[in-house]
């Protein structure tokens, strides 16, 4: 069982907290046991409440609680004004304690402020992303729907939770199980992190078999931390013979050619984008050591990375 912790600032919206919530209560009745326990929390332990007035009971941060996997933060509201030490401080030794950390609708704009997101991609509700970009240059922030990168998740609010929390099922429970839910909710397309800016899979790649699209949403989930084949397989229900054959025949690449083109795509955009130094795209892209980045990169774009920054380097920031 997972225990996942929502921290909900006053005035928080119903919308999104719902979105992200009802997956994980729908997680549990399919599961027929408990495999995510739901924890509010708030400053003071007295009741959140909502853009609708609602309220939701809550625990404090300062009651001992047992360990949490996730905490979200979620606000609406002005959170980029938000000036509360003793959340972020709790927050920062969340994090020293190895918890994972996510931000939803303005939640994201409050780990930024705390510190959390640096050197992390990030997304925010698009009503915030000028305000912050007016309070420091180095956040990578980006107009999507969702952004996992290795034990952040951030979304942009709205119904967006739903499908991150399509991607956190499916990662951890398999991609039929993660349909059933989106079926229960009618959410009869699930959306790829990047949308809108990203056109669907099909639409990229052709027109695909099932498994194989589930697979490379699975892969665009996990670029900073990513996925085994033998883990990719089992969450797709193949085996991983069959569905490297299906990546094979349909793509013309095996399952880690394609995974690491994804990952040394978005190592580009970073190179030509922002000014992290490489040992941190590097990670960011999910290679453990920035020297079989730099192999792996020159390999696919016939440039060092060093090379390419210098000949690609944008003058706007990423979106």
């Amino acid at each position: 069982m997972k225990r996942i912790g929502f921290y909900l600032v006053d005035g928080f919206a119903m919308m999104s907290t719902a979105a992200a919530m009802e997956p994980l209560r729908a997680a549990n009745l399919f599961a027929d046991r408990q495999i995510y326990d739901i924890v509010g929390l708030s400053r003071d332990g007295t009741s959140a409440s909502s853009s609708l007035a609602a309220s939701f009971p809550t625990h404090a941060i300062s009651d001992k609680l047992p360990a949490f996997d996730l905490i979200f933060v979620v606000a609406g509201g002005n959170p980029v004004a938000l000036q509360d030490q003793k959340l972020f401080a709790w927050l920062k030794a969340q994090d020293r304690q190895g918890v994972a950390l996510g931000g939803i609708s303005g939640g994201s704009a409050i780990l930024a402020r705390a510190g959390l997101l640096e050197n992390r991609r990030f997304t925010v509700h698009w009503h915030h992303i000028e305000d912050l970009r007016q309070q420091s240059d180095s956040y990578l922030i980006e107009r999507r729907l969702f952004i996992i990168d290795r034990n952040r998740y951030t979304c942009a609010g709205g119904t967006a939770p739903l499908d991150m929390m399509y991607a956190i099922i499916a990662a951890e429970h398999g991609t039929a199980f993660a349909r059933r839910i989106a079926d229960w909710f009618i959410q009869t397309e699930i959306r790829p992190s990047g949308a809108p800016q990203q056109t669907s899979t099909d639409a990229r790649f052709g027109s695909l078999p099932i498994p194989v699209s589930e697979a490379i949403t699975l892969m665009e989930s996990h670029l900073g931390d990513p996925l085994d084949v033998t883990q990719l397989a089992s969450l797709v229900d193949l085996s991983p013979r069959h569905l490297q054959r299906l990546f094979q025949t349909t793509l013309g690449q095996s399952i880690a050619q394609f995974y690491r083109g994804l990952r040394l795509d978005l190592a580009g955009s970073l190179l030509e984008h922002t000014c992290l130094p490489l040992t941190e795209i590097s990670h960011m892209t999910g290679f453990a050591a920035q020297s079989s980045f730099s192999v792996a990169f020159t390999a696919h774009t016939g440039c060092s990375p060093s090379s390419f920054r210098k000949q690609n380097m944008a003058i706007d920031p990423p979106l």
